[in-house]
């Protein structure tokens, strides 16, 4: 049952439930992207680090995998333009950035006719989006796993947000991982939501089962707000999982490089032989090996309700049903 929850931003996104998988870095491949959009969803790829080749790849594989619309996600700290460019000659229908200015982008994105998603952590920066064209707006709360960008809870932000760039539509992402977390992010204003560390574990996320099982296990208070795993993407606040790594750093008073203990560690290597440092913003992949639980295990602090690696597909009904349950006025 989705009528209860359904959207106007679902129409626009031709979409049947108001929830977009974020894109959970390396963890966001086709097969996350095609299950989530084949069971009425938004699925997204991250596309940042793949170079224009292997997005165009990447965004093949989703459209053998399903006929739905599906999204791609561009850091814009980053050198991006070729793969954006790739992206839009592909023509896919959504495009989200993050973590720079949107203005130097969402004209290109408009005119080849997709739709422009821009992920915010405050209302200034909400208010800049929608001034430059933004189709939507992610307001992304302080309770979100993997980088960060504010440090204002989702409960205020997202209000506030909607109130600022109306009419322009709304996602809430941070500490969403249920159909009550989705209830409560409509009731906010917000006409969806954006879930990233209940996706990072499912069945076809690309996520380590290393990772999977710390999410499983842990907690909200488990998780930390912190600059340790930023080599790679300096000086950009995240929110992972406690480890060896960050109690090392915290133990030894958080220092700055090159004074971080075990600076340099080699502390696993991938399939291709690479190696991946201790402070690396590397999550564990499939493949690896060494001491994969030093790395940066990404998680928000809706990681309290992850219990299970379960199928995306399903992950999306349930939590649709229970937000239509959970909404006022239902029977």
């Amino acid at each position: 049952m989705t009528g209860g929850i359904r959207t106007p931003l679902c129409e626009r996104l031709g979409i049947d439930v108001p929830i977009v998988q974020a894109p959970v870095g390396s963890a966001a491949g086709p097969e996350l992207a095609a299950a989530v959009a084949d069971a009425g969803g938004l699925g997204m790829l991250a596309v940042t680090w793949l170079g224009a080749e292997q997005a165009r790849d990447g965004i093949r594989r989703v459209r053998r995998l399903t006929p739905r619309p599906f999204g791609v996600n561009l850091v814009l700290d980053f050198p991006v333009a070729d793969t954006l460019d790739r992206c839009l000659a592909e023509g896919v229908p959504v495009v989200s950035t993050f973590w720079g200015d949107p203005g130097a982008v969402s004209g290109q994105i408009r005119a080849a006719g997709a739709l422009h998603m821009h992920t915010v952590g405050g209302v200034a920066e909400a208010v800049h989006a929608a001034g430059c064209g933004v189709d939507i707006v992610v307001a992304q709360g302080w309770e979100a796993g993997g980088h960060v960008r504010g440090t204002t809870t989702t409960m205020v932000l997202v209000p506030a947000v909607v109130d600022a760039v109306a009419p322009v539509p709304v996602l809430a992402a941070g500490g969403i991982s249920d159909g009550r977390g989705l209830a409560a992010a409509l009731a906010l204003g917000a006409q969806g939501a954006w879930l990233g560390t209940r996706f990072l574990a499912s069945a076809e996320a690309r996520s380590h089962p290393v990772h999977r099982q710390h999410l499983v296990d842990a907690g909200a208070e488990d998780t930390v707000h912190t600059h340790c795993f930023d080599d790679g993407w300096p000086g950009a606040a995240h929110r992972a999982l406690r480890n060896g790594t960050l109690r090392r750093w915290e133990q030894a008073g958080s220092p700055s490089r090159p004074e971080r203990p075990g600076e340099g560690d080699v502390v696993a290597v991938d399939g291709t032989g690479r190696a991946h440092h201790r402070y690396g913003d590397q999550i564990p992949l499939p493949g690896m090996t060494g001491d994969l639980t030093d790395l940066a295990l990404y998680a928000g602090q809706s990681v309290e309700l992850v219990r299970a690696v379960e199928p995306a597909g399903e992950l999306i009904r349930r939590i649709a049903a229970q937000a239509t349950a959970a909404r006022p006025g239902a029977a």
